[in-house]
């Protein structure tokens, strides 16, 4: 009896050593991820307007032509949906109308 109840307790304690270590490993993986975000956030103003120029160098921007084209082809969208909705509104008027 007294070698089960050895067994039992060790188990028990190596058991509670494991989930011990398990704790303390994820509590190290939470300092260095703060650590770590602290310092990212800390970057200077600096660096981020440089970045910020750097990407908008690398846009490709429309030129005049593309921009009045693409304009256009709005206006005319918009001015058929304008049209279609005023054809709609006639239509749905005209047949209450007819049953009024």
């Amino acid at each position: 009896m007294a070698k089960k109840d050895i067994k039992e307790t060790t188990k028990e304690v190596v058991d509670e050593t494991k989930i011990q270590e398990k704790k303390a490993k994820a509590e190290k993986k939470k300092d260095t991820k703060k650590k770590t975000k602290k310092a990212e956030r800390k970057a200077p103003k600096e660096n981020y307007f440089v970045g910020v120029r750097n990407e908008l160098s690398k846009v490709k921007w429309p030129s005049k032509k593309e921009v009045f084209k693409y304009t256009m082809a709005t206006i005319i969208f918009v001015l058929l949906l304008v049209g279609f909705f005023i054809l709609m509104s006639l239509v749905m008027s005209g047949i209450k109308g007819a049953f009024n």
